[in-house]
């Protein structure tokens, strides 16, 4: 014959202290790790754009053509969209920035050699980027939105207002958690991670 222990199970009073202990837990960990992947998600948005910097200038040197990348506002996150584009030098276009010939989403360059197969322009949505009231981006120089590159990837200096530096500020409450981060881009046409935030004294600092 087997006996039951008196002692199997909980008590009232063991339930209700374990019950405690676990709100407290939730209590804590849920915000803490909230935080943490709030925080994750906002170090991954400088890659997002690094995303697009180094496809244009890695397009430019595949095709051995011109290429440019367009930032433009998101309606959504109040982040960027960005937007490669090629185009090749013919008779009706220089590949200046307002003219016609560049390449796009629906079509390739005007001029590209292997016709309706040739490069179509690729384009990023910033839809899954935390919002701007988490991380607000912002240019240099003020109003620029746009790198073009040259064929051997450098960045083409003939253009006004060429974009320089695209800063990524986290929002006041979010300072202990999201640091500033900052893209240079290079006369090379690379875009170097920098602290916008230190002194030029530091080598992690942003080129003047």
């Amino acid at each position: 014959m087997y006996r039951v222990s008196s002692h199997a199970g909980f008590t009232l009073i063991e339930l209700l202290v374990t019950i405690t202990v676990f709100g407290i837990m939730l209590a804590i960990g849920i915000p803490g790790a909230s935080n943490w992947l709030l925080a994750n998600r906002a170090r991954g948005v400088s890659e997002f754009y690094a995303e697009g910097f180094g496809m244009a200038r890695r397009e430019a040197i595949s095709h051995n053509t011109a290429s440019r990348i367009s930032l433009t506002p998101n309606p959504n996150t109040g982040q960027m969209d960005w937007q490669v584009d090629l185009c090749y030098v013919g008779a009706d276009t220089q590949c200046l920035p307002d003219q016609q010939g560049w390449s796009s989403t629906d079509a390739p360059s005007a001029n590209d050699p292997l016709g309706e197969a040739g490069y179509r322009s690729v384009f990023r949505s910033a839809d899954a980027l935390p919002s701007a009231e988490v991380l607000q981006p912002s240019v240099l120089p003020a109003g620029s939105s746009q790198v073009y590159y040259t064929a051997l990837g450098w960045v083409n200096t003939n253009f006004d207002e060429r974009l320089t530096q695209l800063r990524l500020d986290p929002a006041a409450k979010y300072l202990h958690e999201v640091p500033a981060v900052a893209l240079s881009i290079t006369l090379a046409g690379m875009a170097t991670k920098c602290d916008p935030t230190v002194t030029s004294h530091d080598n992690r600092a942003c080129p003047p």
